[in-house]
């Protein structure tokens, strides 16, 4: 009898990987019906499904992760996603009158959820600029559709989404982009909750696995660049870059320092109130480097 296993991401190039493991029958193999669910509110919304039993495992924003477990959210890391950092563009609307960060002040920034990486980094790029957004400043917009209408209709001014993504948006005059912001850590991990790693660790198990093959093939592929381009709206060279400026990672490695670094920045914004030991947030399988 299979095990079934629900999985959630966001719909981002990123993710693509899970989509070719489904499509070459490798999590069948493995005698697991894979579930795959796209959550276009990103991760707060998956940390809601989580919370709700809805998902057993989810490939969240790190700052994300590291947030809701602390809170209370009963799960792990059980691998490291993406080892290279997201690229956030900040955007803005047509009649904002803004043309960089700097003016942002006093102004309303659209996020998906509140623990989402569009409030997160929201607050961590204000901090850095000695800045501070307050909630009261914070406009609930559900997804980048809802984020485009609140923008045009003025009711918000600011938006960080992932750069490659909201590129076509760009391009098509939805909205314009006014700045970047580097996310100062690698930017997915893979939560794993606890009654799946309970039940079925073994399930878990082959999962990792299956992705560390999936992610090491399409890094090395030929046709990756083509794939990308047939399956996602981005223009060729967006893509290129995109590509190559992306490290999926295939072992089951995590830095004690990254984790350090983003409870300390988390508890700076004031998202968390204390922070835990690394070891805290990981599964048995996670080797701390």
């Amino acid at each position: 009898m299979k095990t079934t296993i629900r999985v959630g991401g966001v719909p981002e190039h990123f993710n693509f990987p899970w989509q070719l493991a489904q499509d070459y029958g490798f999590f069948e193999k493995e005698n697991i019906d894979f579930k795959w669910s796209f959550f276009s509110a990103g991760t707060g919304a998956m940390v809601k499904a989580l919370e709700a039993g809805e998902l057993d495992m989810a490939i969240l924003l790190t700052e994300g992760a590291v947030s809701a477990i602390i809170k209370g959210l009963q799960a792990k890391i059980v691998k490291q996603y993406i080892t290279s950092p997201l690229i956030w563009g900040i955007h803005t609307g047509n009649h904002s009158g803004l043309e960089n960060i700097g003016a942002c002040e006093g102004k309303k920034y659209a996020i998906s959820r509140f623990g989402s990486g569009s409030h997160l980094m929201a607050m961590i790029d204000a901090e850095v600029r000695n800045k501070k957004i307050e909630e009261r400043d914070f406009v609930l917009v559900e997804n980048m559709p809802g984020a485009i209408r609140s923008m045009e209709a003025n009711e918000s001014q600011v938006f960080f989404w992932e750069k490659y993504t909201t590129k076509p948006n760009v391009d098509n005059g939805f909205l314009r982009k006014i700045g970047e912001f580097i996310t100062p850590w690698s930017c997915f991990q893979i939560v794993a909750s606890n009654d799946i790693l309970e039940n079925h660790p073994e399930k878990v198990e082959a999962i990792l696995k299956t992705i560390n093959f999936t992610c090491k093939q399409f890094m090395t592929a030929d046709n990756s660049i083509d794939m990308i381009l047939a399956n996602f709206d981005m223009q060729p060279e967006d893509a290129l870059a995109w590509f190559y400026s992306t490290e999926w990672n295939t072992d089951y490695t995590i830095s004690e320092k990254m984790l350090e670094n983003v409870m300390y920045s988390l508890k700076k914004i004031g998202n968390i109130q204390h922070e835990v030991k690394p070891l805290e947030l990981i599964g048995a399988g996670v080797n701390l480097v």
